[in-house]
């Protein structure tokens, strides 16, 4: 009897010790509903959003060297307006130290004049043939650089077996993590962080106010930062004497230089003749948007920036004009090309030519 006693009491002490060592728990008590979002979520409403109970929503800003999300800017302010809490996040693809500088750079520039309420967020998962320490310096480039040109405290997005295998425990003593689990109720250990202040549990997910799938999160006051102060637009080149251009500089990317314009890397490409906007050079000479005296002071035509969904015949109905004749006076090549940010001049009288 006395054996079997202590065998009971051995079997719930393992048990006990089992628990607590492949425990993963959230590093608080007080959780939040959560969802991350990109482009394939399309248009969103937020009010649906709302009241379907989310509390947070991180948002895909930006990829690479160049690539903006296109519902980044609508998923913002339309979060923001309901009162919900946003995160960023940006899918890393640099495949060095210097490109992940870059990336960060870019990152900080998309999200310039944003106040986020949640740690910035790191996506870097396609690794490709990077060895474990290529990808660990990589990954602590772009934190602290992020870190630093904004402001605000970072969070590993990984997950479960990358932050087992692929993550080192130097960044999991600096950076919470944001893991990946699907069909389970309680993420796996991976044996370097201690608790989660994120938990995606699921790809799957539906809510009222999106179409199709959505990832469904949880999150701890862990993800929060602490105050909520906008992330400063980063600084525009200094302008040439020649009106209207910047000379290139270290780090800067085409897109880098469009956001600071509020243009488009394919406009400036275009407008510059660049066949690969991926390559532009340290004093190249880069022609930017640029209202001149004399368009300041023409009273016959006003100043229209093309936004997403744009085409030259829309906007000339809007006008009572016509395609040609702003294809004529912005000197259009193809009516049927044009780009997010660029600048037309339109008649302030009726001309149709």
């Amino acid at each position: 009897m006395k054996n079997k006693i202590f065998s009971i009491i051995l079997f719930l002490a393992i048990c006990f010790i089992s628990l607590n060592l492949y425990a993963f728990p959230p590093s608080s008590q007080e959780l939040y509903n959560g969802i991350d979002v990109s482009e394939w979520q399309g248009e969103i409403d937020y009010v649906g959003v709302k009241n379907s109970g989310i509390d947070i929503v991180y948002i895909r800003s930006s990829e690479g060297n160049n690539y903006i999300d296109p519902y980044f800017q609508d998923n913002y302010i339309n979060a923001k307006e309901q009162g919900l809490k946003v995160g960023f996040y940006h899918f890393l693809t640099a495949r060095s130290e210097q490109e992940a500088r870059e990336q960060a750079e870019f990152f900080v520039s998309v999200i310039g004049n944003t106040k986020p309420d949640c740690r910035l967020a790191m996506d870097f998962e396609v690794f490709r043939d990077l060895g474990l320490d290529e990808i660990n310096n990589i990954a602590s480039t772009f934190l602290e650089t992020v870190q630093n040109l904004s402001g605000k405290e970072m969070v590993i997005y990984s997950d479960a077996y990358n932050a087992k295998t692929v993550f080192s425990e130097e960044l999991s003593e600096k950076y919470p993590i944001w893991v990946a689990n699907y069909g389970v109720v309680e993420p796996e250990n991976n044996g370097k962080w201690d608790s989660w202040v994120g938990f995606q549990y699921s790809d799957v997910g539906r809510i009222n106010g999106i179409r199709g799938n959505v990832d469904r999160d949880l999150f701890t006051s862990g993800i929060l930062l602490e105050k909520e102060e906008p992330i400063p637009a980063p600084e525009k080149p200094t302008p040439n004497p020649n009106s209207g251009t910047i000379v290139v500089k270290r780090g800067d990317t085409l897109s880098k230089i469009a956001m600071q314009y509020n243009t488009s890397y394919q406009y400036l490409a275009k407008i510059n003749n660049i066949p690969n906007p991926n390559l532009i050079y340290i004093g190249e000479v880069i022609k930017v948007p640029n209202y001149n005296e004399q368009e300041i002071h023409d009273t016959s035509h006003t100043m229209y920036i093309v936004k997403r969904g744009d085409t030259l015949s829309r906007i000339a109905m809007q006008y009572n004009t016509t395609y040609q004749y702003l294809a004529k006076i912005n000197n259009i090549l193809d009516p049927n090309l044009i780009f997010v940010g660029e600048v037309l001049r339109i008649p302030t009288t009726n001309n149709v030519y």
